[in-house]
């Protein structure tokens, strides 16, 4: 059971930012490789200023960090453990989707 606060706290944080598809497109993409702004944004097909606030969510839930490049700034995931932490979610969503041991998931749409 989870009772001390910065645990729930880094779990609400990572929520949050799951929460969008957005972000979690960025995210995906970070797994890959780190990006720069530009490229992330057209790679992802949205504005740069879109971007730049999911990149701005992202940085203040601690996903991402910013390195300097020259003149530029490129973005990458905080930890490379968070690569690993998106694909076990990932694999555990779809092995309980394949499961649907919930009797009342196809008449209540529950789960």
């Amino acid at each position: 059971m989870l009772t001390v606060a910065s645990d729930i706290d880094v779990l609400a944080r990572f929520g949050r930012a799951l929460a969008d598809p957005i972000r979690c497109r960025i995210l995906l993409a970070l797994r890959q490789a780190p990006a720069y702004p530009a490229d992330l944004a057209d790679r992802l097909g949205i504005s740069r200023t879109r971007l730049s606030n999911h990149l701005a969510c992202l940085r203040d839930c601690g996903l991402v960090i910013t390195a300097p490049d020259g003149r530029r700034t490129r973005y990458e995931l905080a930890d490379e453990r968070l690569g690993h932490a998106l694909d076990d979610l990932r694999a555990a969503v779809v092995a309980v989707e394949a499961d649907k041991t919930c009797p009342d998931a196809e008449s209540k749409g529950c789960c």
